[in-house]
């Protein structure tokens, strides 16, 4: 099985404690996905919203081709304020196992996440990769640059 690797970083003009709460919340997963993605979230989880380990989050996505996928990740390591990891349990890739990172930088936050992801179906999941999945994947993460952006304001320090 191949293995793919997408690393990015961000940097915002906000506290730490900020970007913690947004991006560590599912209720905001939907606002910095693509609205073609026809994301939401499906399942019930704590009412104050914070990320334990062990959390599972359940979805309705529809990643390529307008097809609806059910998609659950865990969050599978939480440190607050540093990271989380979210990993699919069921779902459209054979592997994905997503770090959410973040560093206090002087005006604001470093964010990066590290992705590893796989696609099942050997040579023709390579090939899916090559000529439709990571270029999805690459849209998906620039939305998310653009509307975090939006949010929060543009890093300028």
């Amino acid at each position: 099985m191949k293995t793919y690797v997408l690393k990015l970083k961000q940097n915002l003009p906000i506290t730490l404690d900020e970007a913690w709460d947004f991006f560590s919340s599912p209720h905001n997963l939907a606002k910095i996905t693509p609205p073609e993605m026809n994301f939401v979230v499906t399942s019930d989880y704590n009412g104050d919203g914070k990320m334990y380990p062990g959390m599972i989050i359940t979805y309705k996505v529809s990643p390529l081709l307008g097809i609806k996928l059910n998609w659950m990740t865990e969050i599978t390591h939480v440190e607050p304020g540093k990271y989380f990891v979210d990993e699919q349990r069921f779902g459209p890739y054979a592997l994905w196992h997503h770090q959410h990172h973040f560093k206090e930088i002087p005006g604001g936050v470093e964010m990066t996440d590290l992705l590893h992801y796989a696609i099942p179906f050997g040579v023709i999941g390579q090939l899916t990769n090559a000529v439709l999945v990571r270029e999805k994947i690459r849209k998906v993460f620039e939305f998310r640059v653009k509307t975090v952006e939006e949010i929060f304001g543009k890093y300028t320090v």
